[in-house]
């Protein structure tokens, strides 16, 4: 079975689902620059060394998902020995290797992004999108829990499977974050849109922030944490690039903008890069 070389760039925030358990959505680009979503897998469950990183090249055995209906949609034969790490990516001049797979194509109107996601000629559903003013960067509490339904069922299936695994390792739901992140920006028409922020990585920031507080405040505290990471240093700092993706079923039930931000992209300014060249000739 031929395999597919996929440098992997997404990873969002697990989401229960009551047939597959627990999922990370996974994203990347083939070595011809197109996206491409890999969905399902426990990405938690996998061995340690059948884990990946961002930016690690890896092979897996894919084929398309037929229960999606999205072009850029496949997932992996198996999940036992689904795929290997070949590679990694680091960031190395600015980050110049990465942006010449990452910004191949670039969008900056949200208006036309949506419209060829409706379009089921095209049906766009992955987009590296760059704003033209980042205006906000939000943090609204929602619910602390998963759906009961879904929790009971992903508990007996634990419990069932239990028999066959390390009692002393059992495998344990991720808490489900308390917070929804977002930004408000602009795209080249001025239009004001506003996303949440579903990548792996601002969860496992806010859960970490959390951990070096024990105050009553430790939330707060937290979320600000996040902030300076995603405000103060990506936001006002950075050449901030968003990883947009579609959610199934806002996407099939054709939503006015089924789209949030599954990644970031945030090398620093190439006037900044200049500049410092400058100043190490003194």
């Amino acid at each position: 079975m031929a395999l597919t070389k996929v440098l992997i760039t997404v990873k969002t925030y697990p989401s229960l689902s009551s047939k597959y358990d627990e999922l990370v959505c996974t994203a990347g680009f083939l070595e011809n620059g197109n996206w491409i979503r890999i969905f399902p897998i426990p990405f938690r469950k996998l061995e340690y060394d059948k884990r990946y990183s961002k930016y690690d090249w890896v092979e897996i055995n894919l084929k398309k998902n037929a229960a999606d209906f999205r072009p850029e949609s496949y997932k992996p034969w198996s999940i036992e020995n689904a795929f290997n790490v070949v590679g990694h990516i680091e960031t190395q001049n600015n980050w110049q290797h990465r942006k010449d797979i990452v910004l191949k194509k670039v969008y900056t109107n949200l208006t036309q992004l949506i419209a060829e996601a409706k379009d089921k000629k095209i049906a766009t559903s992955l987009a590296t999108f760059k704003p033209t003013e980042i205006l906000e960067f939000t943090i609204e509490p929602v619910e602390r829990e998963w759906v009961k339904e879904k929790l009971a069922t992903l508990k007996a299936k634990a419990q069932q499977l239990h028999l066959f695994q390390n009692a002393e390792n059992p495998f344990e739901v991720i808490n489900k974050l308390p917070f929804k992140f977002s930004y408000r920006f602009k795209d080249d028409e001025g239009t004001v849109s506003k996303l949440m922020i579903e990548d792996w990585e601002i969860g496992a920031l806010y859960w970490k922030m959390l951990a070096k507080y024990d105050a009553h405040d430790r939330e707060t505290k937290a979320c600000e944490d996040v902030r300076k990471k995603y405000w103060d240093d990506f936001a006002l700092t950075k050449d901030l690039y968003l990883l947009l993706g579609t959610v199934y079923e806002s996407h099939a039930k054709n939503y006015p903008n089924p789209f949030v931000i599954i990644g970031t992209f945030h090398p620093t300014f190439a006037k900044k890069v200049k500049v410092e060249a400058q100043l190490k000739l003194f």
